[in-house]
């Protein structure tokens, strides 16, 4: 059930040949075992942000391609009883505009294992219902917020809602929500400064900033790797207002590297997507709103699990497919390649 999406895929050498295991965990040729699902609930979103899509929004998917949330729920249990998965991540979009997305959350905490279940949002309209996400059994929030200046906030996401987001913070650390993570990707025109606010936001209120490079998933494939921050020139501006020295802790597969502030314990992470690729040690499978597995962010090919689902397909066939399209995984993103293409779908039809 695999859906090509415009580029040949080739098996890169030193990836484990033969069909993907049967059972176990959720490993693809190279040993990297997934176990953290990033779920896009909707692509639709109330902001328009400028490196995501334009001024007057996009195409949103039919209703009728998205999954139910029957159908949904489903591929939830299969994926923490049969494939393995620890950690579920909830994005979009924005998945705040999700109609039953206290249920899911709820359906997914009654999961066993319980996974730990997280949500990424664009904070507005969470101050109205962090305290509801957190009885349904969401157990963390990241908040994406790329600068604190109310005239910066409302041309780069082309609303002027930048009070909504910082209630939305306030009200899942009220919550308890933690840690309260806010996500930032860096204008590279005030970036720097930007950079340096946002992280003095979070020390003073107890949130963890993770500064996350730009990276070519907009919708009008205007990215340009000239025309963005990079980690080295993030940690440069960091480091004129603050201490930095690497946080010795152990990374695992965790994205962001880590840099105590100050002394710590506070820290702050920087996320190189493109300057410093982590594929290596990537631990994640990803579910679209309509129901296509995809292995990266970048993957070319995606496989349709909503299709098999409404063919009457049991949880065997479906846990094959699944295990499959991981199998097939790239070694690496491919982003620093010189016959790099971008990926048709833009982040928010993909979920981040």
């Amino acid at each position: 059930m695999a859906t090509g999406l415009g580029l040949p895929t080739v098996r890169p050498s030193g990836a484990q040949a033969g069909p993907a295991p049967a059972d176990g965990p959720l490993i693809d040729g190279f040993g990297r075992i997934a176990t953290d699902l990033r779920v896009s609930l909707t692509d639709r979103c109330n902001l328009r942000c400028q490196y995501c899509m334009p001024a007057e929004g996009l195409d949103w998917l039919p209703g009728e391609q998205l999954l139910t949330q029957p159908e949904l729920i489903r591929l939830l249990r299969l994926a923490v009883a049969r494939l393995g998965i620890t950690h579920i991540r909830f994005t979009g979009g924005e998945p705040l505009l999700y109609r039953d997305l206290d249920d899911v959350i709820a359906a997914a905490a009654a999961l066993a294992p319980r996974p730990e279940i997280a949500l990424t949002t664009n904070g507005i309209g969470l101050a109205r219902r962090a305290t509801a996400l957190a009885a349904a059994g969401l157990d963390r929030v990241n908040v994406s917020l790329d600068t604190v200046d109310r005239y910066r906030f409302a041309a780069i996401t082309r609303r002027d809602r930048l009070d909504s987001v910082l209630a939305g913070l306030d009200a899942a650390a009220a919550a308890g929500l933690h840690p309260v993570k806010v996500n930032a990707v860096l204008d590279p025109e005030h970036g720097a400064q930007d950079a340096v606010d946002l992280l003095r936001l979070c020390l003073r209120h107890g949130y963890r900033l993770r500064i996350i490079e730009q990276m070519p998933l907009d919708a009008e494939h205007r990215w340009d790797r000239d025309a963005t921050l990079g980690a080295s020139e993030i940690l440069s501006a960091l480091r004129t207002h603050f201490e930095l020295r690497p946080d010795p802790a152990p990374r695992g597969s965790a994205p962001a590297r880590l840099w105590l502030v100050d002394g710590g314990p506070a820290t702050v992470g920087i996320i190189a997507s493109v300057s410093e690729a982590f594929c290596s040690a990537c631990d994640r499978t990803r579910l679209t709103a309509d129901g296509q597995v995809r292995s990266c962010l970048f993957a070319t090919e995606e496989t349709n699990l909503r299709a098999l689902l409404r063919s009457g397909a049991d949880d065997r066939e479906i846990e094959t497919a699944w295990r499959t399209a991981m199998w097939n995984k790239a070694a690496g993103h491919g982003i620093n390649d010189p016959d790099f293409v971008q990926p048709r779908r833009p982040m928010s039809a993909i979920g981040g």
